[in-house]
């Protein structure tokens, strides 16, 4: 093992003037990446099952809209255990995020988001820090018990910049964009690697992540049994269940090998 793995769960929580930098470093790459795009863009298809790309920025702008309206996300999830009684509480509401906009072209999405996010991010950084660790995700989404913390900290140092960047990956996917990384990228996916540790059960594992959001993690204690090659982005990828678009090369115990390919973290 390289001496410069170190444990992945030793990599700090993102909190406080972290989490707000790293939040607007993504709303910036994201609007970067939307305004980028030509009319064709709009209609492509995307990873997300049966969403186009505008679509998706649909779902995000009312992602970031709910933020300082909880109510409207409320009126939402009932409404979707009416109109799409067949899909999970999370997703039905996803469902009527993008109905709420159904007419709205990409174009004045764009505007939309620019709006609402910044917004949605001033609201959560004033809502005090104890109200914030106590108010509960999985009271509104039954889901949200999968996440490590269903708080409303949570949600906002991390789930808030993850949702929105692994879009920005599909819209990178679904288009041809460029996907442009920065530093805010790797602490987005060593936020995805802590939640990986924090639930990991199998043998000891090196996770040997290449690219500028890459790094080298140690899953587990003691000496590695496998060892992971892959981009970061693409082991993003593939730990949100989406498809990879590059190899996830291992080595080692098939058995440690096995568990880091069935592995998934909530996106």
């Amino acid at each position: 093992m390289a001496t410069t793995t170190s444990s992945a769960r030793a990599v700090p929580r993102t909190y406080g003037t972290r989490a707000r930098l790293v939040n607007e470093a993504e709303l910036r790459a994201t609007l970067s990446t939307f305004r980028e795009l030509s009319d064709e863009d709009w209609r492509r298809p995307t990873v997300c099952d049966g969403w186009t790309v505008r679509d998706m920025l649909a779902h995000t702008v009312g992602q970031f809209e709910e933020l300082p309206r909880p109510w409207v996300a409320v009126r939402r999830v009932r409404r979707a255990a009416r109109t799409h009684p067949g899909l999970g509480r999370l997703d039905g509401h996803n469902e009527c995020q993008i109905e709420d906009r159904k007419a709205v072209p990409g174009r004045e999405l764009i505007g939309a988001l620019a709006h609402f996010a910044p917004q949605g991010l001033i609201a959560l950084r004033r809502m005090p820090a104890p109200v914030r660790r106590r108010i509960r995700l999985s009271l509104l989404y039954p889901e949200a018990r999968a996440l490590p913390d269903d708080s409303m900290d949570y949600l906002g140092n991390v789930l808030v910049t993850r949702d929105t960047w692994m879009h920005r990956v599909d819209l990178s996917d679904a288009t041809g964009a460029e996907l442009v990384l920065d530093p805010h990228d790797r602490e987005v996916v060593g936020q995805v690697v802590l939640d990986l540790a924090l639930s990991w059960t199998g043998p000891a594992a090196e996770l040997d992540l290449h690219g500028p959001a890459g790094g080298d993690y140690l899953l587990g204690i003691g000496s590695p049994a496998a060892t992971l090659h892959a981009d970061a982005v693409d082991f993003a990828r593939h730990l949100s269940g989406r498809p990879t678009r590059g190899r996830l090369e291992l080595e080692g115990d098939p058995e440690a090998g096995a568990a880091l390919l069935a592995a998934r973290v909530v996106f």
